[in-house]
């Protein structure tokens, strides 16, 4: 797999040249449709255009065919238009002139042959009355001219010329032939200011393409590097390396997202060999009682008493306990544990696990009272929310202070029900609640067997609580003591946790 890697580092391109080659291929492309449309394509659009304001100019024209200011309408077409126009009545006996202005605005004799006027009239007629083409001054069709043509040269025969054929018909409903002819401009030096402009042009987009792959590598690619060579030290096992993301906000979201991701794994790196370190002493304590009060009892004779013998299942049963929570957790949080939900009387049930430390307070000195202000009835799963009392309340045990008091309360607000555990120990700090919920998490740092329980209780609180879509939380204050607290819905108001529950496991 690392040599794998190797390779593909090696094969693989950086951002800067990713970057140029990105920038060089779209200046490319812009150039090279830039010439193709303004330069290769000039003329075509020179005539397209052409094309369009004589059809144009025509239509006008045809709607004032008899109207008096037909010759005004002419003028300012032929002007606007740099065209001849005339305009010829088609009568039976032969065509008759009456109209004819060339692009200068001033009034023609000149009269086309009835023969070439014969045959315009036709070609107007075979094209649902209106034809555009280009024409010889001998009335000869130059064939191949429809748009696009893709030629450098448009005006490649002598003498070629745009003629455009509308025939009209007036409210007399006689037929009219109006010509529009204009001579397509040369633009041979059009094309060469063109070109020139192209150079210039290009050398500009090569420069400002190089300034900004230069700024853009800067802002991008070198604030990658550096994240990149931090988290090569992060998968080293160095969390207190530092992500910058200078520049643009996606760099700094992921310099923000590597920062947390450094601290959570920093954390969980020293819980896990506090866990270790944790695990294994409650692990060797009482398999080191087992193993000396076994010795004591095959090597010295009458040591096989009954007291000796209570010791040896007493530390048995805890090992048996630590184990059991162990799975527990993992299977919580693997998600294999479900819970089975169900109505039931809470009130009822944490007054059934007060009647079992009975016997503890009896013999221990602790004083663990139940208030409660009215009965609630829930829909949760019972067996789990009686791990959850005697986790609490064994956590309070052994952190209670001198007094050996514990105070349990429920109490009802808001149709929910909340049952707080209140102990009268040393507190815990501010900054170190959100961590208690951790396994094995110790707020003194140092290490004490628990009195009663694993050491897991509170990670197995979390995991049940949240299997439930509970709320739950801690109120502590150094030197006073710690409240830790859960809500449920009560009955009347339980269907849309229920509902809310039935989603999260579909």
């Amino acid at each position: 797999m690392k040599k794998n890697n190797q390779k593909t580092t090696q094969r693989s391109v950086s951002i800067r040249w990713k970057l140029i080659v990105y920038f060089a291929v779209f200046v490319a492309v812009a150039l090279l449709v830039m010439w193709v449309f303004q330069v290769y394509l000039l003329n075509n659009f020179y005539e397209l255009i052409k094309r369009r304001a004589m059809t144009h100019s025509a239509s006008e024209l045809a709607a004032y065919i008899e109207d008096e200011a037909l010759d005004v309408h002419a003028y300012d077409c032929a002007m606007d238009g740099v065209m001849s126009i005339a305009i010829y009545r088609m009568d039976r006996d032969a065509p008759v002139q009456v109209l004819s202005i060339d692009a200068t605005g001033q009034t023609t004799g000149i009269k086309l042959p009835t023969q070439l006027l014969t045959k315009y009239y036709q070609k107007a007629a075979e094209n649902e009355g209106s034809y555009t083409g280009h024409f010889t001054f001998g009335g000869v069709e130059i064939s191949g001219r429809a748009f696009p043509t893709f030629r450098f040269q448009q005006n490649d025969s002598p003498g070629a010329r745009l003629l455009h054929m509308r025939l009209a018909q007036g409210n007399s409903g006689s037929i009219y032939l109006i010509l529009l002819d204009a001579a397509p401009q040369p633009l041979a030096t059009t094309v060469e200011i063109l070109q020139t402009q192209f150079l210039w042009i290009l050398s500009i987009l090569l420069v400002c393409a190089g300034v900004m792959v230069f700024y853009l590598y800067r802002h991008i690619s070198s604030p990658l590097v550096k994240m990149n060579e931090a988290a090569k030290q992060l998968a080293y096992g160095k969390y207190d390396v530092e992500f910058s993301g200078e520049g643009y906000r996606e760099t700094r979201e992921l310099a923000d997202t590597l920062n947390y991701a450094s601290y959570e794994l920093s954390r969980l790196d020293r819980l896990q060999k506090e866990l270790i370190a944790n695990i294994s002493h409650d692990l060797r304590t009482p398999l080191t009682m087992i193993k000396g009060y076994s010795e004591i009892m095959r090597d010295i004779p009458g040591e096989n008493s009954a007291e000796n013998i209570q010791v040896v299942i007493d530390e048995t049963t805890r090992l048996s306990e630590l184990v059991n929570d162990l799975l527990d957790l993992s299977k919580i949080q693997s998600g294999s544990r479900k819970a089975m939900f169900e109505e039931f009387d809470l009130t009822a049930a944490v007054e059934e696990v007060m009647n079992r430390y009975d016997a503890f307070t009896a013999h221990q000195g602790y004083h663990i009272t139940f208030t409660a202000e009215e009965r609630a009835t829930v829909f949760a799963d019972r067996g789990m929310i009686l791990q959850v009392l005697y986790n609490l309340i064994n956590n309070a045990i052994n952190y209670t202070g001198d007094d050996l008091s514990v105070t349990v309360e429920q109490t009802v607000q808001n149709n929910r029900v909340r049952i707080s555990v209140a102990d009268t120990g040393q507190g815990i700090a501010e900054d170190e609640i959100p961590q208690i919920w951790d396994r094995y998490y110790k707020v003194d740092k140092v290490h004490r067997r628990a009195m009663i329980g694993t050491g897991l209780g509170l990670s197995i609180v979390k995991g049940v609580l949240e299997l439930h879509n509970a709320a739950y939380g801690v109120q502590s204050q150094v030197g006073v003591g710690s409240t830790f607290w859960f809500e449920l819905d009560i009955l009347d108001s339980a269907q849309e946790t229920r509902e809310t529950i039935e989603q999260l496991e579909e």
